[in-house]
C-alpha cells in the first residue's frame, strides 16, 4: 500500500503546516500512560507505523529506542528532517519484515482508515502480532466508525505565517463503507506565488469487532475504547500474551 493523495507526496513538504493545530507532545503523554498501563515486556523498543512526518516520534525518542516506517517517501523525508535518532524504512504496513520484534507498535492518527478492505486490515493487524515480543503493546488509532459520520459539512482550516500561507477547504461524503473527503488547498508562498492544488481522500470506517477478533485470535489481548486521542476514532489497544 502506497500513501495515496497528494497530502502524503506533494503536499509532504506542509503537512507539518497544515496540521500545525495537533499538539503531538500532549498526545506522546497519552501515549506513555498507555504503554506503561498494558505494556509487559523488559524492553524499550518501539515501532511507529505510518510515522508520517517523524512528529510523536521526535517526543518519543526521548525514552524509546524508535524506528518509524512509512509507506511514502516524501513524508519520510520529512521526518528524518524533524527528528534526529530514529531509523525510518519504506514499507507497506500490510507486509513489512524488518526482521526484529518490538516492544511497542504504534499506528496512529487513522492512517490504518486508508487499507481498503477487510482483509488488507487483517494482513496488517497481522503483521503488526508478528513483530511484537511477548508482553508488548500495539495501540491503534483508527478512522471513525460509520455512525459517526456527522454529514457533509464543509471544513476550513488556514495556516498563517509571514513567508507562508494555507487555506484548506473540504467537503466530505459517505457510501456507508468508505468516507470521502475532496480538498481545495491555497498555497501562498513567498518568492513563488499562489499554487492551487486538488486532491481526494478515502477512508474505511472502523470495525472495532472484526479488528478485535483479528487480534484475539492470533494470542493477544485486546480491547476497544473510545476514548482516544482525537474525538470520535478512540484507540485500539492489544498486548501480546503469548
Amino acid at each position: 500500500m502506497s500513501r495515496e493523495g497528494r497530502l502524503y507526496t506533494d503536499l509532504a513538504e506542509y503537512y507539518d503546516q497544515i496540521y500545525h493545530w495537533k499538539d503531538y507532545r500532549k498526545e506522546v503523554d497519552e501515549i506513555r500512560g498507555l504503554i506503561r498501563k498494558h505494556k509487559r515486556s523488559p524492553g524499550i523498543a518501539l515501532l511507529d507505523v505510518a510515522c508520517g512526518t517523524g512528529k510523536h516520534l521526535s517526543f518519543l525518542r526521548r525514552d524509546f529506542d524508535c524506528v518509524g516506517l512509512d509507506a511514502s517517501a516524501a513524508m519520510l523525508a520529512v521526518a528524518k528532517r524533524n527528528t534526529n535518532g530514529v531509523r525510518f524504512v519504506l514499507g507497506d504496513m500490510r507486509e513489512f519484515d524488518l526482521g526484529k520484534k518490538f516492544d511497542v507498535i504504534l499506528c496512529l492518527f487513522s492512517a490504518i482508515g486508508h487499507l481498503r478492505t477487510r482483509n488488507d486490515l487483517r494482513r496488517a493487524l497481522l503483521n503488526f502480532a508478528r513483530h511484537l515480543k511477548k508482553g508488548g503493546v500495539i495501540i491503534v488509532e483508527p478512522w471513525i466508525q460509520g455512525p459517526q459520520w456527522k454529514g457533509s459539512m464543509p471544513r476550513m482550516q488556514i495556516y498563517d505565517s509571514k513567508p507562508l500561507k494555507i487555506i484548506r477547504l473540504n467537503y466530505g461524503r459517505s457510501d456507508g463503507t468508505f468516507s470521502y473527503i475532496d480538498e481545495r488547498y491555497l498555497i501562498g508562498k513567498k518568492g513563488k506565488g499562489i499554487d492551487y492544488i486538488v486532491d481526494r481522500d478515502k477512508l474505511r470506517y472502523f470495525e472495532p469487532d472484526f479488528a478485535l477478533s483479528v487480534l484475539r485470535g492470533a494470542g493477544l489481548e485486546a480491547e476497544f475504547t473510545q476514548d482516544g486521542l482525537m474525538p470520535d476514532r478512540g484507540l485500539l489497544i492489544a498486548t501480546k500474551t503469548c
